[in-house]
């Protein structure tokens, strides 16, 4: 129970990958938070799943688009929980357009939910993370290092974010250690056969699972405050190929 005693919130954290990090958050015994924008009904069982492990839960509705709905949702889990040692920056968009067809909304839309959103959360939840020598861990992505044709301003933003994490990591040095995780080729329920063909081309014969990434979290929620400015890729070598 590395994390008893602390409070964590996960942005996006209703289901898939999201879920599965404060799931694992809250069997190291940490109170967690949870943010969701229309996915109620997700939430609520998340939060009941997690109060089932023994810890306080809490779901935040939270706009990442509106800076005012994300300062509402810091003061509510402050005003509930008292404290933030962990903030996860999870939520996150992720579509397909040809580069050339990308649109002014697209682009604008992918980075305020990609990059501006976690300056925003981690600007806002700040003040507390320095009180209690806290940290962030960003959620990036493969796509940040690595050029996918078909996806230019998701792949962009995340180098963004990566950026944004060693800018943050600097910055807020020492109170706050600050570090990223880059997810690779994820998947949960049935496998669709493009996701095989991925498999068979990673190194460790097989797509990642949310529990993955969620330990990457585990990590460096954990580890020494010493480690800050870093980015964990978690694909299995599938960005050896």
């Amino acid at each position: 129970m590395l994390l008893s005693g602390k409070t964590a919130i996960v942005t996006g954290a209703a289901k898939r990958i999201g879920r599965a990090i404060a799931l694992a958050l809250a069997a190291e015994g940490a109170d967690v938070a949870i943010t969701y924008r229309e996915s109620a009904a997700e939430a609520w069982q998340t939060t009941a799943d997690l109060a089932a492990l023994g810890v306080k839960s809490l779901a935040v509705r939270c706009d990442l688009l509106d800076p005012d709905s994300i300062d509402s949702a810091i003061a509510e889990v402050v005003s509930q929980f008292g404290r933030i040692d962990l903030l996860v920056n999870n939520a996150g968009m992720f579509e397909s357009v040809a580069l050339e067809e990308i649109t002014v909304e697209q682009w604008d839309r992918i980075f305020a939910t990609n990059t501006r959103a976690p300056f925003l959360m981690a600007r806002a939840a700040l003040p507390y993370l320095r009180r209690v020598q806290g940290r962030i861990v960003n959620i990036g992505s493969l796509g940040g290092q690595h050029a996918w044709a078909t996806h230019g301003h998701y792949c962009t933003s995340k180098a963004a974010l990566h950026m944004l994490s060693e800018v943050m990591a600097k910055a807020w040095a020492p109170e706050v250690s600050v570090n990223a995780v880059a997810p690779g080729m994820i998947v949960q329920g049935e496998v669709e056969e493009v996701y095989e063909h991925f498999a068979r081309k990673t190194p460790m014969r097989r797509n990642g699972t949310a529990e993955d990434v969620a330990a990457a979290v585990v990590f460096f929620a954990t580890a020494p405050a010493f480690i800050t400015g870093q980015l964990l890729t978690v694909d299995g070598g599938l960005g050896l190929s």
